[in-house]
């Protein structure tokens, strides 16, 4: 009874942070509106805009996930750096130099992708459910290892990638590049009944919420963090495929720099406890957004690169403050 009336109550503090979310984009939009109307709302910013949610929505939904079980993961752009640079090199080894890449190999680098995300999670899950590390320290580690493999398979090189696959990510529905917000929001979906709807997505929660009594309730701890973890490095993965289909080519210094910050905060924002047991999909995609719309807020207002990270920052120790005041209440 006790933890009936417990969840009820964490679900009407979502649900109201929910609502303050979609207030908090209405603001954004108004106040972008009247400051920036012309270039704001133009189709060539919103292409802008609009052309990196995809993968930084889908490193968020992972970091979601380990914050969700009390962990989380500093490794994702390693990760997706890594996964990126090997499909590229595969793809012009395959192609033979050239441009262009037969349609029957673009299943198998799928495969390819998702098992280095999986087998990159894996490492994460087994050093930290097995070796017992801490998530921090365990996914630091394993971001530099992953950065060093990259940077080694590379040899400081930009490889491109054949034009057949360019496709995935470049179809266009009117001006716009559809398919890849598409990918996200049907992965954001299944993530979202695998959240309510299966056993998986309730240990996760409860994992987080009481690592001791899910055990007792007889849970498999350490295999729900494997699992955890490795389904991050396969959302990595997808998201490392929509960003070579969407580039065309990989510079492994600045591929993806500064999504583990916007995917961390983004987390936060839409609601997710850092002590695990609490998030949601919907406010992992609203704090995205509002992450995202802020970002382009700061580059409309010229406000230097530096600077930006410094309120992503601020941000992030509000949206905390914010959350241990609801939870002391």
């Amino acid at each position: 009874m006790a933890n009936t009336k417990l969840s009820a109550k964490r679900r009407l503090k979502m649900d109201t942070h929910i609502r303050r979310l979609l207030i908090i984009m209405v603001c954004w939009f108004v106040f972008m509106g009247i400051m920036k109307g012309r270039k704001f709302y133009s189709v060539v910013n919103f292409q802008t805009m609009f052309a990196q949610f995809p993968e930084f929505g889908l490193m968020s939904l992972g970091v979601m996930v380990c914050m969700i079980s009390s962990g989380i993961d500093l490794s994702t752009v390693g990760v997706a750096n890594m996964t990126s640079i090997t499909m590229a090199l595969l793809m012009r080894r395959i192609a033979n130099g050239g441009s262009e890449l037969s349609p029957v190999w673009i299943l198998p680098i799928f495969a390819l992708a998702l098992l280095i995300g999986a087998v990159a999670g894996l490492l994460n899950g087994v050093l930290i459910a097995k070796l017992k590390l801490p998530p921090f320290i365990a996914t630091l580690g394993t971001m530099q290892i992953f950065r060093s493999v990259t940077q080694h398979l590379t040899q400081h090189a930009n490889p491109s990638v054949p034009k057949g696959f360019l496709q995935i990510a470049n179809l266009k529905i009117g001006s716009f590049y559809i398919m890849p917000i598409l990918y996200w929001l049907a992965i954001a979906a299944v993530l979202y009944v695998v959240s309510k709807r299966t056993t998986f997505g309730r240990h996760v929660f409860a994992v987080g919420s009481n690592i001791r009594t899910a055990r007792l309730s007889g849970i498999n701890v350490n295999k729900v963090k494997r699992r955890i973890y490795m389904l991050t490095g396969m959302l990595v993965a997808i998201a490392a495929i929509i960003q070579v289909s969407r580039i065309g080519s990989m510079d492994y210094a600045s591929a993806g720099s500064g999504y583990e910050m916007d995917a961390i905060a983004a987390v936060i924002v839409g609601g997710t406890s850092m002590s695990g047991g609490k998030g949601s999909i919907v406010g992992t995609v609203l704090g995205m957004l509002i992450i995202g719309v802020m970002n382009n807020l700061l580059t409309l207002f010229g406000v230097p690169p530096f600077l930006r990270e410094a309120c992503k920052g601020v941000i992030v120790i509000v949206a905390v403050l914010l959350q241990k005041k609801e939870a002391d209440a």
